[in-house]
């Protein structure tokens, strides 16, 4: 429902400003409501069978073989790239927690690098779990935890910016014309990091019985609206007051720039531990499951618990190996934002609903889908290339596996 993206989206507006940033905001909530309703109506666009998983989808529109290569690369790279950034995320968060806590105290300062290999840790653990079902109630928790930290971000943020009033500085973060049109292209990625919940609505949707009478969409339909009104009531606090409070100078997670009161930032920053804990294994399990599927169908490895503790522990360490080397929360965002969320959120839903259900041509349908797939296109090439300059710039100052 609510993303770790939410905490960029203040960093995201300082390198949009103002007007743009409201209207890109607006304007991405306003199409991924509309892909996820598209995304519901054609869960059972054949009558009497249900399309489960993505790829199933992209299957029935595209065919067999084509479906699956279209689709099946865009939601690995969506997984993986969720699981680096949750890595990241988490030893960020646990370095906070420990900096906030020991800011009066003689503490030892430990490398974000440990942070992040005890937050994977946990993840080795985990990981273990056999299935969804296993990790239901840490899902359960990791979205609590998710509305109660961004609710803490806008709302200390709040706080900081009646104290800050009349001196901040709003202009764009960048001062040179090429730094603020990457800056742009970056931000445009980072909004689209927040809004990920696209690629498991039809595995949610195949949890609810659905009969001719009363068709699964019905109550689908429901429950997508209400998670939108939520998200709308989390990400444009965060964004707007966020960035009201710090303009310019805010980082690129809003947790890491509050600094006070001490116990609530630091019981903000677990709450996020907490979330991306739960958040990193629904985004694995698909991975994992596809890891051994290739193992004991392509490779003839005997199927059991040592394939799945090498299969899954080596998956957890190449992800904890990334975001020790790349710990770079913004520019990760801005890359898998438009590399990775903008096909299967903003355009693909519209491409398969064109070749499915096939509306006239220039008709309003038809002129809806053909602007979301070229505003989603421009997106996933723009952003990457902003995402990419962030990370080479912030890898030249930085001091690999500090």
């Amino acid at each position: 429902m609510v993303g770790a993206g939410v905490l960029s989206l203040p960093y995201a507006m300082s390198e949009l400003g103002w007007g743009p940033g409201v209207a890109v905001l607006l304007l991405s909530w306003i199409i991924t409501l509309y892909t996820l309703w598209q995304m519901v109506e054609m869960h059972e666009a054949v009558p009497g069978t249900r399309f489960d998983r993505y790829h199933e989808l992209g299957q029935h529109a595209f065919g067999e073989k084509l479906g699956l290569w279209i689709v099946v690369p865009q939601q690995l790279v969506v997984e993986v790239g969720l699981n680096i950034v949750y890595m990241v995320t988490g030893g960020k968060s646990l370095k906070k927690f420990h900096d906030v806590i020991c800011e009066d105290r003689n503490c030892k300062d430990i490398k974000l690098t440990y942070f992040t290999m005890i937050f994977a840790s946990v993840q080795f653990v985990l990981s273990q779990l056999p299935n969804f079902d296993a990790i239901s109630t840490i899902s359960l928790a990791a979205a609590i935890m998710s509305i109660c930290y961004s609710t803490i971000a806008w709302g200390a943020s709040l706080d900081k910016g009646w104290k800050a009033a009349g001196h901040v500085n709003y202009h764009l973060r960048e001062t040179t014309a090429a730094g603020k049109v990457f800056g742009f292209f970056e931000a445009l990625g980072d909004v689209a990091f927040a809004y990920a919940g696209h690629n498991v609505v039809l595995e949610i949707q195949a949890t609810i019985p659905s009969t001719p009478e009363k068709p699964s969409k019905k109550p689908m339909w429901k429950g997508v609206v209400v998670a939108y009104v939520i998200i709308a009531l989390h990400y444009f606090p965060v964004a707007l007051i966020g960035y009201w409070a710090f303009g310019n100078t805010v980082e690129d997670n809003i947790l890491i720039t509050l600094r006070k009161p001490n116990w609530l930032i630091a019981t903000a920053n677990m709450m996020v531990v907490l979330h991306v804990v739960g958040s990193y294994q629904v985004y694995a399990m698909p991975v994992f499951d596809m890891i051994e599927m290739v193992l004991v169908k392509k490779l003839r490895f005997p199927p059991g618990l040592p394939v799945r503790l090498v299969a899954r522990t080596a998956y957890v360490a190449f992800t904890m190996f990334i975001a020790i080397t790349f710990p770079f929360f913004g520019g990760l965002l801005g890359f898998f934002g438009g590399f990775a969320f903008a096909p299967t959120t903003y355009f693909l839903p519209c491409i398969m609903w064109l070749a499915i259900h096939k509306p006239k041509r220039f008709s309003l349908s038809w002129c809806t889908n053909w602007i979301c797939i070229v505003l989603g296109f421009m997106l996933m090439i723009l952003s990457p290339i902003g995402g990419l300059r962030r990370i080479i710039k912030d890898a030249q100052t930085y001091d690999f596996y500090s």
